[in-house]
């Protein structure tokens, strides 16, 4: 089922190590830059903490709650053309959070239907249903359980022009709640950037006789 498939790929990439990173970008222009690879690309990684993460191409940003969680790149893409463009993980809780964008063919609320509907045909995975999230005024999610050691969190909000993003959140069943609220507040530092306007082309008056 391609939207489990989906879903799945989330969990794939986080487990794969997130291979083929890139470098993350600083929304603050006066920040530096440094391209290549090394010490120089860690550096970037490192300077990226204290600004948000920002994608022009995908149109999205990044503000995150605190420096323990770790942000990496990738150019990965599912079978279907879903993009995965960041993977990020909080090693002291064990929590992690996986953002997809997607274009919009469906809304919000259809894109998390499907979704629950795919993983309660799955063994061991328990949904509650698809409710509105304070995210914006088009933002659902659910919770998810995958056996007795997987707790998860899926929230679905439009993204930039065209554009659907899918945020899948997990972290281990033992966790305290300081730590889901944790992976709250980071979902909700993940949002669109807002549409880019055309400008107007300057049409020279006509000049009266």
């Amino acid at each position: 089922m391609g939207v489990l498939r989906k879903l799945a790929w989330g969990f794939l990439v986080v487990s794969a190590g997130c291979s083929g990173s890139r470098q993350a970008v600083k929304a603050d222009a006066a920040q530096p830059g440094t391209g290549g690879s090394g010490q120089g690309q860690v550096e970037a990684m490192k300077a990226s903490v204290s600004g948000p993460y920002v994608d022009e191409e995908l149109g999205f940003e990044i503000i995150r709650p605190s420096d323990d969680w770790q942000l990496d790149a990738t150019n990965e893409r599912t079978p279907e053309g879903l993009a995965i463009p960041v993977v990020l993980r909080h090693p002291p809780s064990g929590a992690q959070v996986v953002l997809q964008v997607a274009p919009a063919v469906a809304t919000p609320t259809q894109f998390a239907e499907r979704l629950t509907e795919g993983l309660r045909q799955q063994p061991g995975f328990i949904t509650t249903d698809p409710v509105p999230l304070a995210l914006s005024d088009t933002a659902v999610g659910f919770n998810f359980q995958v056996g007795d050691n997987v707790h998860g969190r899926v929230a679905v909000r439009e993204g930039q022009e065209g554009r659907v993003l899918m945020m899948l959140a997990t972290w281990p069943a033992q966790a305290v709640a300081g730590d889901i609220q944790n992976v709250d507040a980071l979902i909700a530092g993940i949002r669109p950037l807002p549409n880019r306007k055309a400008v107007p082309s300057k049409v020279p008056q006509a000049v009266r006789p």
